[in-house]
């Protein structure tokens, strides 16, 4: 038998409650929430009722209660960092000619394999340490800096590791079909065919190290029939997929996501109508990445009415990654995502719990405040949602709690 729902964990009053369980964000002010063992067991309005007796009770004194955030797309594990590149961009060059120049992710790629698993945990903990303090709870990690099958489970496996010492989830991506490795150049299907789909996606499988599987559809990644091949090994072992779909130009990436029930597409700056319509039609979510498009200096916004008009539910994370969205301030990019491509504070808000639950394959248990969901939760000193929006890097987190447990900011 359960625990009597009396028999609580934890409970905090007085609060305003964004469960984002609602579309429009809507306030409980004030409300309480009741935890025990790590899942959310009582949510409502007024104060706690009497019969509850909690082991810690925490008056909120009417700061706002969301859903614990959760960043659904990063590269969070690599070595190195590519600052001169930024350099190089004020001075002109395109971030297109950086990559064929041979800089930007193989430059990446060379460090990350020179690191050990020692060396990549730890740069990636600063990082992720950052998220944290930040109010995340939930974060997707992905490989794609190997590039090679050792390198490529190498850095699963500091992921996974991550997930272990950290009160945080950690859900892991492979991402082989990132860039042409320099030892295949010019030999992009052999690549393909002989490394990401005979090895890499099988071997990760096996090893339980991937949750999904990713890759980069563009003029300077793979082509969609490329992608396809990855789509299709990805499915035979049993594996998700996800996509970095129409960022620097139009590949009909999305459309092809959504064919295989993709739980994301990202990026999405040059999407279109039939794109749009077949991610709506395949329950297929749209993650922006606001960092990466002011990063870039980017001119070309995605198309954000056309994801309202066909109803794609539209996730928002920081995409950290070296070299074109190197932060961890997933608050900052709420207000990326408003001042940039013009969402409201109740969109962004659920772009990083609701909807960034379901881009990971987590709907069912993260995301909303709502009885029987995993009690991730974070407390704003703030009234309203868009006072988290509203700020440039808004500092105002109070206090995190991950599966009922708080923790101390990082």
């Amino acid at each position: 038998m359960g625990r009597p729902v009396s028999a609580v964990d934890l409970v905090i009053r007085h609060a305003r409650i964004a469960s984002c369980a609602d579309d429009a964000c809507a306030v409980i002010a004030p409300g309480h929430v009741a935890v025990a063992d790590g899942r959310i067991v009582a949510v409502g309005s007024g104060d706690a009722p009497a019969s509850l007796d909690p082991a810690r009770d925490i008056d909120a004194g009417g700061a706002l209660l969301t859903p614990g955030l959760i960043d659904c797309h990063t590269h969070l594990v690599y070595a190195g960092d590519r600052a001169r590149e930024f350099e190089l961009r004020l001075q002109g060059a395109s971030y297109e000619e950086i990559a064929r120049a041979g800089g930007g992710i193989v430059s990446t790629v060379r460090l990350t394999r020179e690191a050990d698993e020692a060396a990549l945990h730890a740069a990636a903990a600063t990082r992720l340490r950052a998220l944290m303090g930040h109010g995340v709870t939930t974060v997707e990690i992905k490989s794609g800096y190997g590039l090679a099958l050792d390198h490529e489970l190498k850095c699963l496996r500091v992921a996974r590791a991550l997930g272990r010492d950290f009160p945080v989830d950690v859900r892991t991506t492979l991402l082989s079909a990132h860039a042409l490795p320099p030892e295949y150049a010019g030999r992009a299907d052999k690549y393909i065919d002989d490394v990401v789909v005979a090895q890499i996606i099988p071997e990760a499988a096996r090893l339980q190290l991937a949750d999904a599987v990713d890759a980069f559809c563009e003029t300077i990644g793979f082509t969609p029939a490329q992608t396809r091949r990855v789509f299709e090994a990805a499915r035979a072992h049993g594996l998700p997929v996800k996509l970095h779909a129409e960022q620097l130009s139009n590949q009909h990436g999305a459309a092809l996501a959504a064919e295989f029930g993709a739980l994301s597409a990202d990026h999405l700056e040059h999407l279109d109508d039939a794109g749009a319509a077949a991610m709506a039609r395949a329950g297929t979510v749209a993650v922006l990445l606001p960092g990466a498009y002011y990063f870039l200096r980017d001119t070309h916004l995605p198309p954000i009415d056309l994801l309202r008009r066909h109803r794609v539910p539209m996730a928002v994370a920081t995409d950290c990654n070296p070299g074109t969205s190197p932060t961890t301030h997933l608050p900052l990019m709420l207000n990326m995502a408003c001042t940039l491509f013009r969402l409201t504070p109740a969109e962004a808000l659920l772009g990083v719990t609701r909807h960034a639950a379901r881009a990971l394959g987590l709907a069912a248990t993260h995301g909303t405040i709502e009885v029987g969901k995993v009690a991730d939760l974070c407390l704003w000193n703030v009234e309203h949602p868009a006072g988290l929006a509203g700020e440039i890097g808004c500092g105002a987190l109070r206090a995190r709690f991950k599966r009922g447990v708080q923790h101390p900011l990082q």
